[in-house]
């Protein structure tokens, strides 16, 4: 189910804000069409402040262009690991200048955040994008750093998540609630070096499983028929 904006005649930034959560969050797949007239009904509006979403979110690369029109980008493995490796290097800065500047109601926050988490009983994999991506960007905000929190943002732009979480592989949902508890604590002690190995190792582990995710995605792909181009 997608979601809707409050407004009753929202504006381009209201539908922009809208699509982008839902694309970010995995609700549209790669592939999944954005047709004008079908959102225009959708949100009650004319195709003009449609068509001013639609074209933001394609600056912002999570829309791109086909025959057809406007569809969710197709995964580009190469691409996806040349962003892991950027949140890698960005992601470890980011919880070192956290630690170091990070003030009180940050900590509150970040600790209600892996509480909240914690209660959660089996979560479907929409929930577990939505609330990890709360989390870093909590982190984020905890380094009072406008630089390197919108180059954290703008770069998660670029990371759709499909076609599942890594959140989703194996076990890796509690460990990486485990993980989020341990940076917590570090930034806590103000201990940049611990907050700087775990934010790494978080983001190595998620890249690994990635990795193995576009590897089985590529086997289950069917093989070209040699007798096409005959």
């Amino acid at each position: 189910m997608t979601h809707t904006v409050a407004s009753a005649r929202p504006d381009g930034d209201a539908i922009f804000v809208a699509l982008r959560d839902e694309i970010l969050t995995g609700i549209h797949q790669p592939g999944t069409p954005m047709r004008e007239v079908a959102l225009a009904q959708r949100f009650g509006v004319s195709r003009t402040p449609v068509r001013e979403a639609l074209s933001r979110l394609q600056q912002e690369r999570l829309l791109e262009r086909v025959a057809r029109g406007l569809q969710v980008p197709q995964i580009d493995p190469q691409q996806v690991i040349q962003i892991y490796d950027m949140r890698i290097l960005l992601e470890q800065e980011a919880a070192a200048q956290a630690a170091r500047a990070r003030q009180f109601p940050d900590l509150m926050r970040l600790e209600a955040l892996v509480e909240r988490d914690r209660g959660l009983v089996d979560p479907d994999d929409h929930t577990r994008i939505t609330t990890n991506l709360e989390f870093h960007a909590a982190v984020w905000a905890c380094t009072h750093n406008p630089v390197l929190q919108d180059l954290l943002e703008r770069l998660s732009t670029h990371l759709v998540h499909a076609p599942k979480s890594t959140l989703s592989t194996e076990d890796r949902w509690d460990a990486a609630l485990d993980e989020h508890e341990r940076l917590v604590r570090a930034i806590e002690d103000q201990d940049e070096k611990t907050a700087r190995t775990i934010a790494r190792e978080h983001m190595e582990t998620a890249r690994r499983l990635r990795l193995q995710l576009l590897r089985k995605t590529a086997l289950q792909q069917p093989s070209p028929d040699p007798n096409r181009s005959r």
